[in-house]
């Protein structure tokens, strides 16, 4: 099973779908989960809305993927923000 790295506590499904390529666009996300191509936890899911954590299993086109919390990830997306947000205060 592969695994879907995440950076933040959840993440909405549609932004999920987006963020692994299963859509090109959030638009075309949003349709992807509307028809119901998306099983949470072996549960057809049609929220867009619903709330992936990491350990929930997200299934599309009979392929099974694990969310995890990428915690290197994390770290360095805060501190890419934290360098950001100093620089834009220096201006």
């Amino acid at each position: 099973m592969e695994e879907l790295k995440i950076i933040t506590e959840w993440v909405k499904l549609d932004q999920l779908v987006k963020y692994a390529g299963f859509a090109p666009t959030g638009a075309k996300a949003k349709i992807l989960v509307d028809l119901g191509e998306f099983d949470v936890n072996g549960e057809c899911c049609t929220k867009r809305g619903k709330k992936i954590k990491p350990g929930d299993v997200i299934t599309f086109k009979n392929k099974s993927y694990k969310v995890v919390y990428d915690e290197e990830g994390a770290k360095k997306a805060a501190e890419e923000e934290a360098l950001n947000n100093s620089e834009n205060s220096e201006k």
